[in-house]
């Protein structure tokens, strides 16, 4: 076979395109291709090994990851290589690819939470005495400076009444009565006169613009109509320099959700999350994938925050 038929076959697929376009900003291991494209590491494996072979690709070790990057084949291959590259720019997929990639890289340069993800992964693998989830959350909250916090969609305000503990004021908001005076009934059976909840909705909370220091949606946002507009109003009421933070799933396709929990939406993308933050304005934006759950249906957890 020619090198130019060789060449055009092995760009015949689309998704061996997005990968060369993403290669060609910076290498990338195969787990971080995964995490951008979404698509399973054995299909991108197989793509990649296919590029390797063509002399498209190239690839180096470090550690126990493989890192790949565009080659420089020869027999006018580096016509291909920006072929491919314009040709990827053109698929649908391309705008989430560019700013999944933008967060990659951007994570990459946030050593903090590089080490973060390398301990993480060692907790649930080594057993320990007393070691668990619950004392390190105990622990943190016991760092967490006095902040006025606003937990939208807090339901009956199980996380409202630890952060109540060591907040300065927490502000819970949710759009059910019954869950409302649940919470509140309950904030003052234990005392926590600095936990405050209020009816509303999480798209147009009823708190002061530039009022809290932390706004957080945990599991809410999937329930909002409309999720963009939930981040812009976080926006509005947090003062400049505050964060928000969102713990929610990533995208699934476990239709039953909105049966069983209510669901509006079926998760979130990471690359639609970047973009609706973006559109807030919100500045250092991180998102990454927290959690798996290692039961069917596998749902995975997402955690973004970023500043204003």
């Amino acid at each position: 076979m020619s090198s130019t038929l060789k060449f055009l076959r092995v760009l015949s697929d689309p998704t061996r395109l997005r990968i060369m376009a993403l290669l060609e900003k910076d290498e990338l291991s195969v787990n971080e291709l995964q995490e951008i494209t979404r698509l399973g590491q054995s299909r991108i494996s197989t793509h990649l090994g296919l590029l390797l072979d063509s002399g498209l690709l190239q690839s180096r070790r470090e550690g126990k990851r493989t890192f790949y990057r565009l080659g420089t084949p020869e027999n006018g291959g580096a016509e291909f290589v920006q072929l491919a590259i314009r040709g990827a720019g053109e698929l649908p997929e391309r705008e989430a690819d560019e700013i999944n990639l933008k967060r990659i890289l951007n994570r990459r340069r946030e050593q903090a939470q590089v080490f973060f993800n390398q301990v993480a992964g060692r907790f649930d693998r080594v057993y320990g005495p007393g070691r668990s989830w619950q004392a390190f959350g105990h622990l943190l909250l016991r760092i967490l400076p006095p902040l006025v916090v606003a937990d939208l969609g807090a339901g009956e305000g199980l996380l409202s009444e630890l952060l109540a503990r060591r907040c300065k004021k927490v502000i819970a908001v949710d759009n059910s009565e019954k869950m409302v005076a649940f919470g509140a009934a309950k904030a003052k059976k234990n005392g926590l006169k600095q936990l405050e909840f209020r009816l509303g909705d999480l798209q147009d909370p009823p708190i002061e613009s530039e009022s809290v220091e932390l706004v957080i949606l945990s599991q809410a946002l999937h329930h909002a109509e409309d999720p963009a507009r939930a981040i812009q109003s976080a926006h509005r009421i947090l003062r400049p320099g505050g964060q928000i933070m969102i713990l929610d799933l990533a995208r699934h396709q476990f239709e039953r959700a909105h049966e069983l929990y209510g669901d509006r939406w079926l998760g979130f993308a990471e690359s639609d999350l970047h973009r609706w933050l973006e559109q807030a304005t919100f500045k250092r934006i991180d998102i990454s994938i927290v959690a798996r759950e290692e039961q069917p249906p596998h749902f995975e957890t997402l955690l973004a925050s970023a500043l204003k």
